[in-house]
């Protein structure tokens, strides 16, 4: 049922709700997965998989998942953090005369 290229549903977690595929199998219980969540081992517990099936090779990179997401029209976010902003100041308090 989790095979490599299965399509599925992070439903635990940070990423919840966003699309991801399975990369690898690690072992019963966990699978490397990759797509719009960042790439990391996940419990299978928290995938929901879906009927979708892409065609990748064990542990593929990232640009073969984001080519097989987009060939799939499937969005994948590449937002990048935001840059800092400079730092607040504090205002001086004016001396009580």
């Amino acid at each position: 049922m989790f095979e490599i290229g299965r399509i599925c549903i992070k439903i635990a977690g940070r990423d919840a709700g966003q699309k991801c595929v399975i990369v690898d199998t690690i072992d019963k219980d966990y699978a490397l997965i990759d797509g719009q969540t960042r790439r990391k081992r996940c419990n299978i517990d928290h995938l929901e998989p879906l009927q979708q099936v892409i065609s990748l090779s064990k542990n593929a990179a990232h640009e073969e998942v984001a080519k097989a997401f987009s060939d799939g029209g499937i969005p994948l976010s590449t937002s990048k953090a935001k840059a800092a902003g400079p730092k607040p100041r504090r205002q001086r308090k004016a001396a009580a005369a």
